[in-house]
């Protein structure tokens, strides 16, 4: 072999040109090579800068608002949140047309309110929903204009309190009616609605009978499901005259229906494994958002979202804040807290503990479907039984028991693996 390669090397020294100088042979298919090779990584070096001014100017672009005492951190890498977390969801009815919007003037209010808590271990999800009629004190909070403060309020209802101090004054409010600490919060408006379900691709939801609202603008005309996108899931969400008994405690439940209904085809589709799907769906989201500096970091935001896909459904919890209609005084015509039943579910928020729901205990406005069953809890899951034990080897750690998930008497919800149907409103 040695003898082999000094010879083809004297042949290569008869071929060159100056006796001093040997000229290496250039093999035309390792040229090639080098030359792909060279282009890929060009390719790649400008494609990452590319998305690294992307994402600059996406982050750069979006809406911002510092929460009162808000204490900001370096954000996560992709994929690696960790802990427990809680975000809080509040959507605007602030009039976005030209034209104006019939009968809501031009007062901005927090029309829904979502509280979402990821448990420490992030396998369990709970989302509490406010009727925007809740009754509830609204603490003082700094004027939008930076000039002083707003006076504090002992009874307002709590869609209130976005005109009052916007956002952060929204997270000062249901800090001080859980006794939680928001350090995430974000604000989407009609529009964003409309663009985030025709992004999503839509989601199907289920009704009793005909759902039609003339005042939220949906018509859908008879039982059955239902494909909502754009400014049809809108109406969906924003209807309560149609569905339930007419209140907004009725629809709030109803839209359980569809956020169940949406988580459960996110997590079926593979959006939530997808980093760049789920960047998709976050520059889509911004565009008519704000949110809280803490979310600024588009890492920040698809780390959180990536934490949904390996959540098993029935530990997706919708429920809804304990209220009832009826009352006088300060909550005639408005929903009052139920304040003991509060307190059981936010002591079992605080301390990161499980809770069950009593089944078909949906509300108001939704009922368990009567063609689908729910998938069968796992053990460890809310409401289901500890898991046995495997025999302890002397002188070995025992293994911690399985705490068995509490029933929460009169909370309503369900879960995002429970099948609903909105009741119309008939």
């Amino acid at each position: 072999m040695g003898e082999t390669r000094q010879r083809a090397q004297g042949a290569a020294t008869v071929s060159g040109i100056a006796r001093h100088g040997r000229l290496k042979r250039h093999n035309p298919f390792f040229s090639i090579i080098k030359m792909i090779a060279s282009a890929m990584a060009v390719v790649l070096v400008s494609g990452a800068c590319v998305a690294a001014i992307t994402i600059s100017q996406f982050e750069q672009s979006i809406d911002t608002v510092q929460l009162v005492g808000a204490i900001e951190g370096p954000p996560p890498a992709l994929s690696s949140f960790e802990g427990c977390f809680y975000i809080l969801v509040v959507g605007s009815d602030r009039c976005e047309s030209d034209d104006g919007c019939a009968g809501r003037g031009s007062a901005n209010l927090n029309d829904v309110n979502i509280l979402l808590h990821v448990s420490e271990d992030q396998s369990n999800i709970v989302a509490v929903s406010f009727p925007r009629d809740l009754v509830v004190p609204i603490p003082s909070c700094p004027k939008e204009n930076g000039k002083g403060n707003n006076s504090a309020m002992s009874a307002r209802p709590i869609n209130e309190a976005l005109y009052y101090g916007g956002l952060p004054c929204v997270a000062l409010t249901v800090e001080k009616l859980t006794g939680l600490k928001i350090p995430f919060a974000g604000l989407i408006t009609f529009n964003g609605v409309v663009n985030m379900s025709t992004a999503i691709g839509g989601v199907t939801v289920c009704t009793t009978g005909p759902v039609i609202d003339k005042y939220a603008g949906i018509n859908l005309p008879s039982a059955g499901e239902h494909e909502l996108a754009g400014a049809s899931a809108l109406a969906f969400l924003r209807s309560r005259h149609g569905v339930g008994d007419g209140s907004d405690l009725g629809r709030i439940s109803s839209q359980q229906v569809f956020m169940s209904s949406l988580v459960r085809k996110l997590t079926s589709e593979g959006a939530l494994n997808d980093p760049v799907a789920l960047f998709g769906l976050a520059q889509v989201a911004t565009q008519s958002m704000q949110l809280s500096e803490s979310l600024k970091n588009v890492t920040t935001l698809v780390s959180m979202a990536s934490v949904l896909k390996d959540i098993d459904l029935n530990k997706i919890t919708f429920v809804q804040y304990p209220g009832t209609t009826g009352q006088d005084g300060v909550y005639a015509g408005k929903v009052a807290p139920i304040k003991a039943t509060a307190e059981a579910l936010f002591a079992k928020i605080r301390s990161d503990e499980l809770f069950t729901l009593q089944a078909g205990n949906t509300g108001r406005g939704s009922v368990l479907s009567p063609d689908v069953t729910a998938a069968p809890e796992e053990p460890a899951t809310p409401g289901a039984s500890a898991a046995p034990q495997a025999p302890v080897t002397p002188g070995a750690e025992e293994t911690p028991a399985v705490t068995e998930a509490e029933l929460l008497s009169g909370v309503l919800g369900q879960t995002a693996a429970d099948h609903t149907c909105s009741k119309a409103n008939n």
